[in-house]
């Protein structure tokens, strides 16, 4: 039986809710979920000042954990445990501490084991500020597998 559009909506924010509480490092940066569906997520977080580079301006693996994070979410939402294959990032413009990021992820594309996924993360204002794309490739076995290890 297929899942109907609720439940694969609850597996999506059940995954999400995983990953943010199996992954320590979302929790330290203060990645919270705002919302995750098959193939999406829109994660943020609010950028501190020991999250700024020399330049006082936000460190590029700052954005880009957001990014690989709700693109991780992403990929994963439909309940199969799939890794990044390839990533890259652009940084269009800067954030600065107090600036909160909004990272949107979109799957573009999905096959039996590969997918491709655009990630924008925006400041507050609108303003692009990283342009991220990433291939996953599915492993075939189900996240709760982790899920259920976890506890």
């Amino acid at each position: 039986m297929a899942d109907t559009d609720d439940e694969a909506i609850e597996r999506a924010r059940r995954i999400a809710q995983w990953m943010i509480d199996a992954g320590s490092f979302a929790t330290f940066l203060g990645i919270q979920v705002e919302e995750a569906a098959p193939g999406y997520c829109r994660a943020a977080l609010l950028v501190r000042e020991d999250m700024l580079n020399p330049l006082r301006l936000t460190h590029g693996g700052v954005t880009f954990t957001l990014a690989d994070f709700a693109f991780g979410v992403a990929c994963n939402s439909h309940g199969r445990a799939t890794l990044g294959l390839s990533t890259t990032i652009a940084y269009p413009a800067s954030s600065r501490a107090g600036d909160r990021l909004l990272a949107e992820a979109r799957e573009e594309s999905r096959g039996n084991r590969t997918g491709l996924y655009r990630v924008e993360v925006r400041r507050g204002d609108g303003t692009l500020v990283g342009l991220f794309q990433g291939t996953a490739f599915s492993t075939g076995d189900s996240v709760s597998r982790w899920m259920d290890d976890s506890g």
